[in-house]
């Protein structure tokens, strides 16, 4: 059997209708639940890159990779479990903050590298890129003040240059 491992996987593919649909179904059909999904045009309008985070057996989803490689609208796959990679994620999330604490809030966004978004009577909306740990962390160091929302945007990669 298999480890199971966590897998980074870029796909650029042509910018059809349904390229999406049928990417996705072929983790789906064999269980595995897309950790993360990212998908935009790229700097050619005519194609799409696809950053998806899914965690499985490596040899499940070694054949995934290849079918990936058969479909019609892919034109390259990388699976970036051998490369090094610069990963980035965005998050926008809104905590509840009264005037005795919001200075706070912002101290703790700061501390992180986050930005003020949006400051209401009763929340700070705040806004920060950064590795998928680094989210993490901040989440948790603003659970105390309670979340009222959180929006993630799923991780983004790109293969780090070559020296």
């Amino acid at each position: 059997m298999s480890a199971t491992q966590t897998h980074t996987i870029s796909i650029l593919t042509e910018n059809r209708s349904g390229s999406l649909s049928r990417i996705s179904g072929l983790f789906s059909s064999r269980g595995y639940n897309i950790t993360s999904l990212s998908v935009a045009e790229t700097e050619d309008p005519a194609t799409s890159r696809m950053t998806i985070v899914v965690t499985g057996e490596e040899g499940i989803l070694e054949q995934i990779v290849k079918q990936l490689n058969k479909l019609v609208d892919v034109i390259k796959v990388v699976d970036f479990m051998e490369d090094p990679i610069i990963e980035r994620e965005l998050l926008l999330i809104r905590v509840d903050a009264s005037k005795s604490n919001r200075h706070e809030i912002v101290e703790t966004a700061n501390l992180f590298g986050a930005g003020v978004a949006a400051v209401s009577v009763g929340a700070v909306t705040l806004e920060l890129i950064g590795t998928t740990q680094k989210i993490d962390d901040f989440v948790m160091m603003l659970k105390p003040y309670g979340i009222k929302e959180t929006v993630r945007s799923g991780a983004v990669a790109i293969a780090k240059p070559k020296k």
